[in-house]
């Protein structure tokens, strides 16, 4: 279902002379991820299709279809996209004023993703053309105004939350209640649920209702059915799956896709 992005091995965004450019990122054949790496300019990911899952070390931020995820220079990441990605990369001089200072995933507009994806498919000569630098600073203006989208999941640096969270990941479907992962971990309901509250902000149910969020996004993403999706996180039936689908993001996951892409998942 995933696939990681691939780049030429030697490629290094902070060797560039222009302070803004773009690029076209394929998805590999490859269940695999980009290896963790940081460098000074910042980075806006783009999916034109598919979806993209980033991570940090302080947590995962999704990127589906006509969205994008913000990544301020400096800071560890690593991206996975789905096997049906077509993605574009543009990276940002670090002090270029206006853009966020964390990482947040941004709703694109159709200008900004069309601009993207021009200079993304210009060869390297034309990128520096005057009319062209014009084009990035327009770009680069309307990118401070993109709203957020609260598609981001804290993750904690606390080993026992770190192993709840990659054990939930890797079985969604898990519906241990708080005190049964309290067992686990060796803590108590009440021990275990304050740790939560205070290292991600949010309650245990909450933190992993948006965990089935992004893990519900990546899969719808790559176009597995909705029924399917529902299945594999878990839930009694389709219809409580849209529905807290819907309660979380505020549309159905057919009306999300819909409004984000030329082709929505099948329900």
């Amino acid at each position: 279902m995933h696939s990681s992005t691939s780049l030429p091995p030697d490629f290094d965004p902070d060797s560039t002379t222009q302070w803004t450019f773009a690029m076209p990122v394929h998805a590999a054949d490859q269940d695999s991820e980009s290896p963790t790496h940081r460098h000074h300019m910042g980075q806006l990911v783009l999916a034109l299709r598919g979806g993209v899952t980033c991570s940090v070390p302080q947590g995962l931020w999704m990127v589906p279809p006509h969205c994008g995820v913000w990544i301020p220079g400096g800071v560890p990441h690593s991206n996975r996209v789905t096997a049906n990605g077509r993605v574009c990369f543009l990276f940002v001089a670090a002090d270029a004023p206006g853009l966020p200072q964390e990482c947040c995933t941004l709703a694109i507009t159709p200008l900004v993703r069309e601009l993207v994806a021009h200079l993304a498919e210009l060869p390297p000569a034309a990128a520096s053309a005057p009319a062209n630098r014009k084009l990035a600073d327009v770009l680069v203006e309307q990118l401070t105004h993109m709203p957020t989208e609260h598609l981001h999941l804290p993750i904690s640096d606390h080993p026992r939350l770190r192993e709840i969270a990659a054990a939930l990941k890797a079985d969604p479907a898990d519906r241990s209640t708080i005190a049964q992962w309290g067992k686990r971990v060796a803590m108590s309901e009440r021990t275990l649920a304050r740790l939560v509250q205070h290292e991600t902000g949010m309650s245990f149910g909450r933190w992993r209702q948006q965990l089935h969020i992004i893990l519900a996004l990546q899969r719808l993403s790559a176009g597995v059915s909705v029924q399917r999706t529902a299945e594999d996180l878990g839930y009694e039936s389709v219809s409580a799956f849209i529905t807290m689908f819907k309660k979380t993001l505020g549309k159905t996951p057919a009306r999300y896709f819909a409004d984000k892409s030329d082709n929505p998942p099948i329900v």
